[in-house]
């Protein structure tokens, strides 16, 4: 049997980091963890490639090859994946489907043969046995959640390494809050399920022994949803492992509670980790009680990003406009508080709904649902009907990211943050690809840019206030043209 793997193209939004890749001649921030890891689970016998469209075309040979193609998306490729599909079934391939935008969105894709939904660990081997038999059906779901001990690592081999800026492992599945507007527990639930240290440390060797160095990026939607097995286990695994690894550093997501525990966030940054993202939300007390985001209520929050900076852990953070409790007041403040906080980068977004969650259902009850999400969280659109007229928040939320993204205030806030930030002592040794880096973003940034003077301005106050932190002055310079590139594209 021949299988092929395929990714669908992203458009170009905030994460996509399109437009910094080009300063590293990258095409993707990250390779598809999830059809890895199913690759690895399939039948040893089986001849398989992997074909990520962020990376390289899809071609007609590749469709003609397949006898199956195994097509994993979320909801920001939904058209992508349309397109795809249908190559694929011109083609005359079995499409089988899986991932976060075919579990909500299934009888959306009539031409699709096959859903396996849910965690491929429990969905996988049915579809494969009936398969096998010639009697496989066409939906494949559980409400289970499966054990992730048995996971295996992923076919790190079908990638090209060297196409990607960060390679991606995952060590928990669920959070232990109930954030309503988050489908994170509804697709995994609210118990934190871990690997074994082991497991990680075989996941981050089969990565280093192919060559890899550089970032690493733990994809769990909060990494410290078990705080016990962290510090007693998987940290000081992490501590031992790097002793002898050079170049390689980690970023992951986080709860804003972490500010909370030093010793968590002092171990972190000793194991290599240098940035974590937070969903902040929102400033105000009333809309943190409507979305149930009890973990940010009654604290500080702008003295809990600081904390978690001054401990060595720079803090990206994500914020919504569009709540029901939210007046015309809720932009100044978004405004105030990212550039008081210095969360360099600020993911802000209007409300979304996404399906399986509870505000999903709650406004569904209330008539207020209009269709799907985009899945891109920075375009300006909503699916709801919000009780802010939509004019005036879409005005409000344009006025956000020209204020945060501007240059005179985007450049202000990197200062700032790097004003708390504490170095980690870990130091990442400088390659071929930072070098080219910085050397493109002087001609880019400093010479044919608008934003010259401030770029130069940043780099000389960096030198001589914080000379340690050149290089990372560099990268958020570079991801301050790649925001301001999204941003006025969605917005002007």
């Amino acid at each position: 049997m021949k299988a092929l793997l395929i990714y669908p193209e992203f458009p170009d939004t905030f994460w996509s980091f399109k437009h910094a890749l080009q300063f590293i001649r990258k095409k993707a921030a990250f390779p598809p963890l999830g059809l890895l890891t199913l690759g690895a689970m399939l039948p040893k016998e089986w001849a398989i490639r992997l074909i990520d469209a962020n990376v390289t075309a899809v071609t007609q040979r590749d469709l003609e090859w397949a006898d199956v193609s195994f097509v994993s998306a979320m909801s920001v490729q939904r058209k992508s994946a349309h397109q795809i599909i249908a190559r694929c079934k011109e083609a005359g391939g079995m499409v089988v489907a899986g991932g976060p935008l075919f579990t909500s969105e299934y009888k959306e894709f009539d031409n699709v043969d096959h859903f396996v939904l849910n965690e491929a660990e429990l969905t996988l081997p049915p579809f494969l046995a009936d398969m096998e038999r010639g009697s496989a059906e066409r939906v494949y779901k559980t409400p289970e959640f499966s054990n992730i001990w048995e996971t295996p690592v992923p076919m790190w081999e079908l990638a090209d390494m060297k196409r990607y800026a960060s390679m991606n492992i995952q060590f928990s599945r669920g959070c232990p809050f109930d954030c309503d507007f988050c489908n994170v527990t509804a697709l995994f639930g609210h118990r934190s399920r871990i690997k074994s240290s082991g497991q990680v440390i075989a996941e981050l060797d089969a990565l280093y022994d192919l060559g890899w160095r550089g970032q690493v990026f733990f994809v769990d939607d909060n990494f410290i949803g078990n705080k016990r097995y962290l510090k007693s286990r998987l940290l000081p695994a992490l501590i031992k492992w790097r002793k002898n690894k050079k170049g390689i550093c980690f970023n992951t997501e986080a709860s804003v509670n972490l500010a909370d525990d030093m010793q968590l966030m002092e171990m972190m940054v000793r194991a290599g980790f240098d940035t974590v993202f937070i969903g902040i939300e929102t400033p105000d007390e009333g809309s943190l009680a409507e979305c149930n985001k009890k973990q940010n209520k009654n604290r500080d929050l702008i003295e809990t990003v600081k904390r978690i900076q001054r401990a060595g852990l720079q803090v990206q953070g994500g914020f919504i406009v569009g709540f029901d409790n939210d007046t015309q007041s809720i932009f100044q403040r978004q405004i105030d508080f990212i550039q008081k906080s210095g969360i360099v980068t600020a993911m802000v977004g209007l409300l979304q709904a996404p399906a399986g969650t509870r505000l999903y259902e709650r406004l569904k009850q209330e008539g207020r649902i209009l269709g799907h999400t985009s899945g891109d969280n920075v375009d300006g659109t909503t699916n709801i009907i919000t009780r802010m007229d939509l004019d005036t928040l879409r005005e409000g939320y344009r006025k956000i990211m020209l204020h945060i993204y501007s240059r005179k205030h985007y450049y202000r806030r990197v200062k700032t943050f790097l004003r708390e930030y504490k170095a980690p002592k870990i130091k990442i040794p400088l390659n071929r690809q930072s070098i080219f880096a910085f050397f493109r973003s002087n001609i880019r940034l400093g010479i044919i840019g608008s934003e010259r003077l401030q770029y130069w301005g940043l780099l000389w106050w960096t030198l001589f206030r914080r000379p340690g932190l050149l290089p990372l002055a560099v990268t958020l310079a570079i991801y301050g043209y790649h925001f301001r590139k999204v941003s006025n594209s969605h917005i002007l």
